[in-house]
């Protein structure tokens, strides 16, 4: 179904008895979030509170909680969306098989936008106090957009052709705001980030509208990593099964005529403010930062305006069905915009950029004895050289003669293939003192400052798995405990990380362990982690993605046990050593407020109004 705004959404939800109601008077302030988080964790169903406390407006979350309902949204134009990317992969397909591009015509036409003179967001006002104060996590700074789409233009080439629209994080409310000042969180990389460059370097201010709600495509279209030229307002058009209609606002942006609501207005070049904390994506909150800054000059809602809303925090979250949808989507194109590429996976589980698997050809020399990465080496390259893929902290890749049937979604078969093939002493490539996530704090070296390496293998088996604590291991006293995470990783429990201070290059727990388990034997288990919790690390597949891979820095916290530099390659005779304990330097993990908690548990109590709701 074509969904002209979010109210035919709903009423489309309602009807296949995938959205209740909720008229009990619910909190804004941390009480939603954790209703939310809870949806999202049993599979339940999208939620529109009609009367939530202290706004008007009523709210709308887990619209996207499945990976199912997301689909539903779109059922009837996905196929075009399939189309078009299969008409990316290869152009003559439409000659080829005319039959199955029949609307091809219509297809087009419909990414087009169309202005409007006037359209349900011109009708009505508001202030920035005036919308939902959602706040999601106990120390976030103050309320957050957290489903904002944020669009802008090139001050260069204006018009939508040269369009952004973007899922930036956005304050509304507490630190040193103004009551017509709202805070925006963007990377300088980001399309909005070029926009604003570019308006500093001609003097003026960068006009933005930051849109809430709409038909659901906008949402997607913002989050979605567009090929060059494909403005997301046309793919909006595409993915949501009619032109997208248009008006002006104040500032002279288009906005959508079928928005719920708009803010208006002007970021100045070089004007900031401090913006957070925020509970974020990794699981950790991120800290305060200046950030740019937008004046309001208008704030525009519709009659009926509806307030969507996610969370976010430690994967899995609504953003995991984000993620799957958008692969599904874009996933077949990746081999032809990186040739060589099989697949990429950036993994939820570890907070999505700090890690990422691949499979890639390895087609070099294939008449060699022994085989090593080569072309992975390349292909390697070219993928932190993509979009946000650059932001990745761990890159395991490896080759897909080795096993064709390679399922990059199997974390833990994906994990096993690479460990019994790895070579230390030669499949470690490190890049250091470079970009890294704005969120990830576990380099200690300021915002989007780290490290990355590639762990690339390729060939035949090496060796047998370890799958139980290996016997007459070698270890300091300060060890307290040894699990098998997986099979070939040990995690061992450690005291806390007492943090790098002055010269100090790696943390003395870490080069104690190396040194003390060069006599062990320890050929099945060629990864070793240091961890402040092994029960934890060890209890499942994510915890130990999530914990290992958002606290870990390459460039400190890898070492090898009879590691090994030469000519300044780093390898490792056996196995290494990743310290993956929570790091002074880092932001607070996220932690919900107990009485909110209780709150929450007597709303879903038998009798209450959210019960057999939440599991």
């Amino acid at each position: 179904m074509a969904h002209r705004n979010l109210q035919e959404a709903v009423d489309d939800l309602e009807r296949h008895g995938q959205l209740v109601r909720i008229a009990a008077p619910i909190d804004p302030n941390l009480e939603m979030a954790e209703i939310q988080r809870r949806l999202y964790r049993v599979n339940g169903p999208a939620v529109l509170f009609t009367n939530p406390k202290d706004t008007p407006f009523p709210m709308l979350t887990n619209l996207f909680g499945s990976l199912e309902r997301t689909r539903f949204l779109f059922r009837d134009s996905i196929n075009d969306v399939h189309k078009l990317v299969q008409l990316k992969i290869d152009p003559s397909r439409a000659a080829k098989r005319p039959w199955q591009y029949w609307n091809l015509p219509a297809l087009l036409w419909r990414l087009r936008p169309k202005f409007v003179r006037q359209g349900p967001i011109t009708m009505h006002t508001t202030t920035v106090a005036g919308v939902p104060q959602l706040k999601c996590w106990p120390k976030d700074g103050g309320a957050f957009v957290t489903l904002p789409q944020v669009y802008s233009e090139h001050p260069d080439t204006p018009g939508w052709m040269k369009s952004n629209l973007g899922m930036y994080r956005v304050q509304i409310s507490g630190n040193e705001f103004a009551p017509d000042e709202i805070g925006l969180h963007y990377q300088i990389h980001r399309g909005i980030g070029v926009h604003h460059a570019a308006a500093g370097k001609r003097g003026e201010p960068l006009k933005v509208n930051v849109i809430v709600g709409g038909p659901p495509a906008l949402a997607v279209s913002a989050v979605m990593p567009l090929p060059e030229g494909l403005p997301e307002l046309a793919f909006t058009g595409a993915l949501g099964g009619r032109r997208l209609r248009l008006v002006r606002a104040a500032n002279g942006l288009p906005m959508p005529a079928e928005a719920d609501f708009v803010f208006s207005g002007v970021i100045h070049p070089s004007e900031t403010k401090p913006e957070g904390p925020f509970g974020d994506h990794l699981g950790y909150y991120s800290l305060v930062h200046p950030f740019p800054l937008m004046h309001v000059e208008k704030v525009y809602h519709r009659p009926g305006a509806i307030w969507p809303f996610t969370v976010v925090g430690r994967p899995p979250q609504e953003d995991t069905s984000f993620g799957q949808f958008i692969h599904e989507l874009t996933g077949p194109v990746i081999p032809s915009v990186l040739p060589g590429v099989k697949a990429v996976h950036a993994v939820d589980a570890a907070g999505v950029h700090p890690l990422l698997l691949a499979i890639g050809s390895e087609r070099y020399v294939p008449y060699a004895a022994e085989r090593r990465p080569q072309e992975l080496l390349t292909l390697a390259n070219a993928i932190l050289g993509q979009g946000q893929l650059s932001l990745a902290k761990f890159l395991i890749i490896v080759a897909h003669e080795d096993n064709p049937e390679l399922d990059i979604h199997d974390i833990a078969a994906f994990l096993k293939h690479f460990l019994e093939r790895v070579d230390w002493a030669n499949d470690l490539h490190f890049q250091t003192r470079t970009t890294i996530d704005t969120l990830d704090y576990s380099a200690g070296e300021g915002l989007n400052n780290g490290s990355k390496v590639v762990f690339a293998a390729v060939g035949a088996k090496r060796r047998e798995l370890g799958t139980e604590v290996p016997k007459n291991l070698r270890l300091p006293t300060f060890v307290s405990d040894v699990r098998v995470a997986l099979p070939g990783i040990l995690a061992l429990q450690v005291p806390p990380h007492s943090g790098l201070k002055g010269a100090t290059e790696y943390d003395a727990h870490l080069t104690e362990v190396c040194t003390a388990l060069a006599e062990s034997e320890l050929g099945a288990f060629p990864l070793i982690t240091l961890v402040d919790d092994a029960g934890f690390a060890a209890a499942s597949l994510n915890n130990w993605v999530w914990s290992t891979f958002t606290r870990a820095n390459p460039a400190t916290d890898l070492l090898g046990v009879r590691g090994f530099s030469f000519r300044k390659h780093f390898g490792s005779d056996g196995p290494v050593v990743l310290d993956a304990r929570w790091k002074p330097h880092m932001a607070p993990p996220l932690l919900e407020d107990p009485a909110v908690t209780r709150k929450v548990d007597e709303l879903a109590a038998r009798g209450g109004p959210l019960a057999g709701l939440l599991g």
